[in-house]
């Protein structure tokens, strides 16, 4: 069932704490990613994989440092620990940990993070990656590290977008220890979300930067007694089977709509017009922003690069429903790509 829009400030959930481990929802308690059902509901209306949560992000508080010591010494306050990028998990999933535990594994952590309120609860994520694997998980007593998209369909929905928030931001502290303008060392601030060069007159200060991207559905011209259909492509590195919509970075100085009409013309060899925004979904591996559109193409004559696509073809919408009753999916089930064309086969035969 598509998930709903939340409230900006959701009321805070009961969490069971045991030894210093708190849960909340974990593995099974609710389906993960929205997955379409042939309904009307549309992209943009839906909260996306990776998107919504349950935390209030409380930016304000992050210029508050006195009262950030103050919650990360609560022993009710939570901390979410991640080591490279994935997230440690026990049966129950995402392992949430407090008071002494807490303490603990802040201590061996690179980098602290304020996530945000979940009602009156501080939520913390921390860095454990200058570990060993097995000692990070035993530290934080868990059973293993896991990257959040293999929980895809186990995990509620709004834990995972915590957890791909959490490790959007602690990939961005690995990634930024130095200054970029004079070399120094680059310390965290603001709560995590901001890192300060300490290098004397410079003192640049360093936030966390998106990469956009788009995601483009494009819809063949009208032809009279031809079915509609949509162009897919196998991309580079994919199996042989595998096809998806369009995608590709914007770069500097361009616009979104910019973007997806140089993308088609490079990777496809086509003109599209009648661009129309389809939504928008954090893709957070390392730090992307994909942004989703549907367009027309000029022609029919489709000419891959041999680079990045291999090749690129039209389907009806028949041909793509019966891909799916084969079980060949359609695109990755917690991606975008899979909800514009969710959106397209509900559109019409």
């Amino acid at each position: 069932m598509p998930c709903r829009p939340r409230g900006l400030r959701p009321p805070a959930r009961v969490s069971r704490v045991v030894s210093g481990v708190s849960r909340r929802g974990g593995v099974g308690a609710r389906a993960g990613p929205p997955t379409w059902h042939g309904g009307a509901v549309t992209t943009a209306e839906r909260v996306l994989a990776y998107g919504g949560g349950w935390l209030d992000r409380a930016g304000a508080l992050r210029a508050d440092p006195a009262r950030l010591d103050a919650m990360l010494a609560d022993p009710t306050s939570v901390v979410l620990p991640l080591w490279r990028d994935r997230c440690l998990v026990d049966g129950d999933g995402p392992v949430r940990l407090t008071a002494d535990r807490a303490s603990l594994v802040r201590s061996a952590a690179d980098a602290t993070v304020f996530l945000g309120l979940d009602g009156d609860t501080a939520v913390f994520a921390v860095d454990l990656s200058a570990l060993p694997e097995q000692s990070a998980v035993e530290m934080a007593g868990a059973a293993r590290a896991v990257d959040v998209r293999a929980l895809v369909g186990r995990l509620d929905a709004s834990d995972a977008a915590v957890q791909a928030y959490a490790r959007g931001v602690l990939h961005w502290h690995r990634q930024q220890r130095y200054c970029g303008t004079c070399g120094a060392a680059a310390v965290s601030d603001g709560g995590g979300h901001v890192r300060t060069c300490t290098g004397g007159e410079c003192g640049r200060l360093l936030f966390p930067r998106i990469e956009p991207a788009i995601i483009v559905l494009v819809v063949a011209p009208d032809e009279p007694g031809v079915p509609e259909r949509c162009l897919l492509a196998r991309h580079a590195g994919a199996r042989e089977d595998a096809y998806s919509t369009l995608a590709g970075f914007v770069e500097v100085g361009e616009s979104l709509e910019d973007a997806v009409r140089r993308e088609m013309a490079e990777e496809a060899g086509i003109t599209v017009t009648g661009l129309a925004y389809q939504g928008s979904q954090a893709w957070p591996f390392p730090a992307g922003l994909m942004v989703g559109f549907r367009a027309t193409a000029g022609s029919d004559e489709v000419r891959v690069d041999g680079v990045e696509l291999l090749e690129a073809r039209w389907f009806t919408r028949a041909e793509l429903r019966e891909r799916v009753a084969s079980g060949r999916p359609l695109g990755r089930v917690d991606s975008i790509d899979h909800q514009l064309l969710g959106d397209w086969l509900a559109g019409g035969d």
